[in-house]
């Protein structure tokens, strides 16, 4: 009864709030791909796959092209050997974000067929976790206002995007801290610097008193000697996003020393690597936070599934969801303002 019968694939348009601006890229709508699969018993899983083509290299069109092909692949196989499927859909690397969500429903699938939370079947670490809220590239007065609006909400841990203005990003992380002081920072500038400015943002940020818990992905992706350079000449912690797609690229960074973070998201990685990475992190006693691309409430569910499950993250960036014009909520998560239960 726990063999898949049916694999099909839905793609949804969202629009967000308003336009949300980082480094290079100005985001109006998103369309997503929601992957359900159908069990003999009737018992059906659903994945998403949010694709980005500045980070993936992915399109829309790729992904959906896919699903007679993906469906061929899966129908017939048993849920309950998900590690057997996982292997087979590790061959969808082109694709990574429609990895993620196949894998996802996967277990989705057995988690309905079994009664069983997929958090639990990931290992059951956490009943809840706490999100951030992202501060988008704006005015410095819209910038102070949202990050202050953030935190009069409730945020504590607050990600603020920065690498178009260095001039600018500077004196808004001064203002910001002067209404949010309590709050924690990540900093991201989404491949926005070059080492050495990089290295500057960070120290005149670190001269006026502020704090920044994580400083991610300061420079081009590519760059790893530029990201070690970053590393060992600025005071904050630094992480890797665009760097860090699946656990080769973490291997490498480890045996250059060039982070001390390493941001995991579903969607570069799939569940798979995601599992090797934190592994891997353990073992290199490397930190790991969790974040998103442009998730619907459907795929931050699978990112606060995996984080309750194995535990591993000291910041959780899960907050698309809350930037996009959605319908209704459909996460298997309790959202509470910016604590995340799991059920």
């Amino acid at each position: 009864m726990s063999k898949i019968v049916n694999v099909k694939f839905d793609v949804k348009q969202y629009k967000y709030e308003k336009p949300f601006h980082i480094t290079g890229s100005i985001s109006s709508e998103t369309k997503n791909v929601e992957v359900e699969v159908i069990l003999e018993s009737g018992a059906k899983g659903c994945g998403e796959a949010a694709p980005s083509f500045r980070v993936n290299g992915e399109k829309i069109e790729m992904l959906t092209a896919l699903e007679a092909y993906v469906r061929d692949l899966l129908v017939g196989l048993d849920v309950r050997q998900y590690r057997k499927i996982f292997e087979i859909t590790d061959k969808l690397f082109a694709v990574p974000s429609l990895k993620a969500a196949i894998q996802y429903a996967i277990l989705d699938a057995l988690g309905e067929e079994t009664d069983i939370h997929v958090y639990q079947l990931l290992g059951g670490a956490l009943k809840e976790i706490e999100t951030d809220k992202t501060v988008g590239i704006d005015t410095i007065e819209n910038r102070v206002r949202e990050a202050k609006k953030i935190f009069d909400s409730g945020f504590r841990v607050i990600k603020i995007k920065v690498g178009e203005n260095l001039k600018e990003d500077v004196e808004a992380m001064l203002e910001i801290y002067k209404v949010t002081k309590g709050a924690k920072y990540i900093v991201d500038a989404n491949m926005g610097y070059t080492p050495k400015q990089a290295v500057e943002f960070a120290q005149q940020v670190y001269k006026a008193g502020i704090d920044i818990a994580v400083y991610e992905q300061p420079v081009v992706w590519s760059d790893i000697e530029g990201l070690k350079f970053v590393r060992f000449h600025v005071p904050f912690p630094v992480a890797a996003d665009e760097s860090a797609k699946t656990k080769f690229d973490v291997m490498r960074l480890i045996r250059e020393e060039a982070v001390d973070y390493v941001n995991i998201k579903l969607m570069k990685s799939g569940i798979s690597d995601a599992l090797s990475i934190v592994e891997l992190a353990r073992s290199a006693n490397l930190r790991l936070m969790i974040g998103c691309m442009s998730e619907s409430s459907v795929g931050i569910n699978q990112s606060v599934h995996f984080a309750l499950g194995t535990g591993a993250f000291d910041f959780h960036d899960l907050d698309s969801h809350l930037m996009l014009q959605e319908p209704g909520f459909r996460g298997k998560f309790i959202q509470s303002g910016a604590k995340m239960i799991g059920y």
